[in-house]
């Protein structure tokens, strides 16, 4: 390695070969095996969807579905998603059309800052996976894990039983079932 510092190889010896499935795309890596989720996804596939708040898994901004299941991705080491299953925020529309929980939050103003909104999305899509008819308080307790210092809640939690009422539930992959143009 002409150039390169005993650094650099100590890095590249210590890399990690991961395969696994993002948005419906399957990616290889060779990565660190200390990197998270949320570093490979906003670094390395540049899905900056996913935010980076608290770096502790409390807030909940930082949260995908991995095999249809929420997961704080701040808290995951990149390696033990080997064959897994990831979707971010990036992956609910398709192209310009929103998915329906999407549209809902729209809708409903449920979006301020941003910050907070692709991790609450994406707990209300698969608790309506989960559960498609859920009462106001099955809500309240399915998005516990996201904090939103901007909207005191009330029009997440509207726009969350929207969803539900207009029928959006789908799989736990994330993947909507919605007409396609």
């Amino acid at each position: 390695m002409i150039g390169s510092t005993p650094e650099a190889a100590g890095q590249a010896e210590r890399s990690w070969s991961l395969s696994f499935t993002v948005n419906g795309e399957r990616h290889e890596l060779a990565i660190q095996p200390e990197r998270t989720l949320l570093e490979v996804l906003r670094e390395d596939l540049h899905l900056t969807g996913t935010k980076g708040a608290c770096l502790e898994g409390e807030c909940g901004s930082c949260i995908v579905l991995v095999d249809g299941v929420p997961q704080n991705s701040c808290l995951i080491l990149a390696p033990q998603m080997e064959g897994r299953e990831v979707v971010t925020i990036e992956g609910l529309a398709d192209g310009t059309v929103l998915d329906p929980v999407q549209r809902a939050f729209v809708d409903h103003g449920a979006v301020q800052c941003g910050f907070c909104t692709p991790g609450v999305v994406l707990s209300t899509k698969a608790l309506l996976a989960g559960n498609p008819h859920p009462t106001y308080d099955e809500v309240r307790r399915g998005l516990e894990g996201n904090i939103c210092r901007c909207t005191g809640y009330m029009k997440v939690l509207a726009a969350a039983l929207a969803a539900a009422r207009a029928g959006v539930a789908d799989d736990a992959s994330g993947q909507a079932d919605r007409p396609r143009p």
